[in-house]
């Protein structure tokens, strides 16, 4: 059931739907979404099985236009630290947008459209919802008489994800048996356009759908209809990003935070760490070349007690460490996990922690992320 207090919040094309289906309504990134149907842990279990479809719609899809390709990668590449000059058609990057000190504003794909889809220069992208309008300012204000960003706020976005998501979507477009993780093209799905790429952020295989807001219920119907699919809502995707050791914003970073530390070097391109010639190069390839100072981990703690946000992480003689940015119990690793900051040197498999809920002392150790193998399908044209 919808709460009243929802009412004044952003809604999706899709928030009908997710009333009539029995979603619990909560506020999220300032959108009304549904944060489960059947239950949590249901629906994260029916996904890591099957298919689960949630509505990402609230995420900003942004298109990014310049006089040339060159052009557009060019100032792309001045402010994030992606190697995106090495896209080809078709192909998807996540890296991330940062300020002058290093800082991460925001995580992000970045897309070059698929041979035909798009004129020549653009580039798209998606950011995150509480972001949106701060990331526009930000890359407007660096870019500005460079490239233009537009906002298209006529868009929807679900993802299909599970192990037989590429078997259910398959039987409405070929392309989706064709494309491997992190790859994108246009086609239809039962006479919609849509454009879809292999990804997602639940650690499984799956898809995410941009299609019209208008075409938005019918193709949400579409895929329901199909009984290996069961609606989801945000808990799930979180406990399954969580699992995953996927970062979420505002969580697990921030722009205090550089990419080093929250253990993303893998978002700045092998040539860009040479090169630099983005916002803040001179502060993270200081911190690549000496080392971060804390370093964002896994940890599984001892027990079922899930250990949340905030919770303070402590030595063995109570000295204080870090904090906890994300904690959940996991359904599929079946243990209470959580992801934090500790000092780099401690930051190895097997180190014991000690995290502090309530006046409460819990035993854990830093593990290796993911918690749950993450199950992409890659390919290579």
């Amino acid at each position: 059931m919808a709460d009243g207090s929802t009412n004044d919040l952003k809604k999706t094309a899709l928030y009908d739907r997710h009333v009539a289906a029995g979603g619990r309504i909560v506020e999220f990134g300032g959108y009304a979404l549904p944060v489960q149907y059947a239950g949590i842990v249901a629906e994260h279990n029916h996904t890591r099985q099957a298919a689960s479809l949630f509505d990402v719609s609230h995420m900003g899809q942004v298109v990014v236009t310049g006089p040339d390709h060159a052009t557009t990668i060019k100032a792309l590449e001045t402010i994030t630290p992606a190697d995106l000059a090495s896209l080809a058609p078709g192909e998807m990057r996540y890296t991330v947008l940062l300020n002058a000190n290093g800082g991460i504003e925001d995580d992000l794909i970045i897309t070059r459209p698929a041979k035909g889809q798009a004129e020549d220069g653009v580039m798209l992208m998606v950011v995150n919802a509480a972001r949106k309008a701060h990331d526009l300012r930000f890359m407007q204000e660096a870019l500005e008489g460079v490239v233009r960003f537009e906002l298209r706020a006529d868009l929807s976005l679900i993802a299909l994800q599970g192990p037989r998501a590429v078997e259910v979507l398959a039987k409405h477009t070929a392309l989706a048996e064709q494309l491997g993780f992190m790859q994108a093209g246009p086609t239809e799905i039962g006479g919609i356009k849509a454009n879809i790429s292999r990804s997602g952020y639940t650690g499984e295989d799956g898809f995410e759908i941009s299609i019209a807001n208008g075409d938005a219920e019918a193709v949400f119907d579409l895929l329901v209809a199909d009984p290996l699919v069961e609606p989801a809502g945000l808990g799930a995707r979180d406990s399954l990003r969580l699992e995953a050791g996927l970062c979420l914003y505002g969580h697990d970073m921030d722009d205090t935070i550089d990419p080093v530390s929250a253990s993303l070097l893998f978002a700045i391109g092998k040539r860009r760490r040479t090169e630099g010639g983005f916002t803040g190069a001179d502060k993270v390839l200081a911190v690549i070349a000496d080392g971060p100072a804390k370093k964002r981990v896994g940890i599984q703690f001892e027990g079922r007690q899930p250990v949340r946000e905030g919770a303070e992480l402590v030595d063995a003689e109570g000295k204080s460490l870090g904090t906890v940015t994300s904690g959940t119990f996991a359904p599929t690793a079946q243990a209470s996990i959580a992801m934090g900051y500790v000092p780099a040197e401690l930051a190895t498999p097997g180190q014991p922690v000690v995290a502090m809920v309530r006046g409460k002392a819990i035993a854990g150790t830093i593990a290796k992320t993911p918690f749950v193998p993450q199950r992409y399908v890659r390919k290579t044209n």
